[in-house]
């Protein structure tokens, strides 16, 4: 069903079609009946009743919990364990209710709301709950926990934001539970615990929780939520850059599994990954997932980006003195997630087949072939360390450059905005960051500046131009017959 700010626009537009006389009754009848405008007030109409509803279900449920506030000192436990159970599973019984009636109704949406209340519930009661019986806990615990429940609750329900607000709420456990793994709070950190073993295995947890969620709700931002998560909590698992405790660059073998399989995982990443058929027997005319593949190649190429953005700066090379032992006092339980994900990616890139096939690069420049020999330069800077000094900032900065050049000539081939002014963006940063980190005379960093304005300008128009010369679509011939 088609939006309903678009379905009132056509509305208006078929109607001065038929007073102009180029439409008859009959057709403005099948338009009418295809887009129900008909329907256009009643939706309206269901809709501000719900608004009034929830604004009223705000309000007494204000009411009541400032009344309970005020008596809450004067309660039995028994009396306060009632009515946080009344107040959770009745509000939950409600939005379940409300939820299961027909869309068409308006009441759906406002089911919704109340399951959203009774997720944010559950969290409030976990805490007073711990606190009525003195049972002491940290807060990452209890998002983590919260988070899982709210995950059970959205996979029982297929509910997109309730998978979403389980995901937020594992992703805040698990920032404050990082925290305290790397010592800035040591004490609240105890020395064997599930939600201990949560954090420190958050990238393989997501994987088996939020990703088969996004499946089941089909849901792509759950989807690209879980996928970046996964790739930043792996990240800052290995800790391969230990500079804010103080301590050196740490690279070798841990850079290269923190800043490579990432991205490798997420570009190789395929819904029919799993499956026992070769990818040659998969028809050519099938479409790529809406799930994984577009997404998830997307997410690869901005971390990427920020990756070959990053460590184009000379500092990481020459200014940091790298560690002699690197693993002294290191924590060895990330790698039983990156194994397990390393051993994805590698089933991925067998799948994909050879990428160094040289009519893919002719097809486009960011492919296969261009990501993997970007992936391996990297790993292999990566490994050498600081030996490589003044070679590793030029061979960052050139992929840098060959990355925004890349997404500038796929943009223009095929079209795509996002893509052409995602690599013009890249590649103005690069030159002004350049400009600024070395020392440059005033002169030339404004002609720099001045240089890369006008030439935004002038690829700006000609991409634009280009497109309004593309010819448009032709019709199919169904389509040109139902509306004939």
């Amino acid at each position: 069903m088609a939006s309903e700010k678009f379905r009132r626009q056509l509305r208006q537009e078929v109607e001065d079609w038929w007073s102009e006389g180029l439409i008859d009754a009959a057709l403005y009848e099948r338009l009418a009946d295809r887009y129900q405008f008909r329907r256009l007030e009643q939706d309206a109409s269901n809709r501000f009743i719900a608004i009034l509803l929830g604004l009223g279900a705000i309000l007494l449920g204000l009411g009541a919990i400032t009344f309970v506030a005020a008596n809450w000192q004067l309660l039995s436990r028994t009396a306060k364990v009632v009515i946080l159970l009344a107040c959770f599973v009745g509000v939950n019984a409600a939005g379940f209710y409300l939820w299961r009636r027909p869309l068409q109704t308006g009441w759906q949406r406002l089911g919704q709301g109340l399951l959203l209340l009774g997720a944010l519930l559950l969290g409030a009661n976990m805490a007073l709950m711990s606190q009525l019986f003195h049972q002491s806990g940290e807060g990452y615990e209890l998002f983590l926990i919260w988070g899982l429940g709210v995950a059970l609750m959205a996979y029982s329900l297929r509910l997109v934001p309730l998978g979403i607000l389980a995901l937020i709420l594992v992703i805040i456990g698990y920032c404050l539970g990082w925290t305290a793994w790397i010592g800035w709070d040591r004490a609240s950190w105890q020395e064997f615990s599930g939600t201990r073993l949560l954090v420190q295995h958050l990238p393989l947890l997501l994987s088996l929780v939020f990703v088969p969620l996004a499946y089941w709700c089909r849901s792509r931002v759950v989807m690209g939520l879980s996928a970046a998560a996964v790739a930043i909590s792996l990240v800052f698992n290995l800790r391969p850059l230990s500079i804010w405790n103080g301590a050196p660059l740490t690279a070798g073998w841990i850079g290269v599994i923190a800043f490579v399989l990432p991205p490798a995982l997420l570009w190789s990443y395929r819904d029919h990954l799993w499956q026992y058929r070769p990818v040659s027997a998969v028809p050519a005319s099938q479409p790529p997932s809406p799930l994984s593949q577009p997404l998830l190649q997307t997410l690869a190429l901005w971390f990427l980006a920020i990756l070959f953005y990053v460590f184009a700066f000379r500092g990481f090379w020459t200014g940091i003195e790298l560690t002699r032992d690197p693993l002294a006092g290191w924590d060895w339980s990330p790698l039983i997630d990156a194994v397990i994900l390393g051993g994805v990616a590698i089933l991925g890139w067998l799948r994909i087949g050879n990428p160094f096939r040289w009519r893919q690069f002719q097809a486009q420049h960011i492919s296969n072939g261009s990501i993997a020999i970007g992936l391996i330069v990297a790993a292999a800077f990566f490994l050498l360390g600081q030996q490589a000094g003044v070679i590793a900032v030029v061979a960052f900065n050139l992929l840098l450059f060959l990355l925004a050049l890349g997404l500038i000539r796929d943009g223009l081939a095929l079209g795509h905005r996002a893509t052409f002014w995602g690599g013009m963006v890249l590649l103005v940063l690069g030159i002004i960051s350049r400009m600024l980190e070395y020392d440059t005379g005033l002169l030339l960093k404004a002609l720099v500046f001045v240089l890369c304005g006008i030439g935004i300008i002038l690829a700006g128009l000609r991409f634009e131009r280009s497109l309004r010369s593309r010819p448009l679509p032709s019709l199919p011939p169904s389509s040109s017959e139902e509306i004939s």
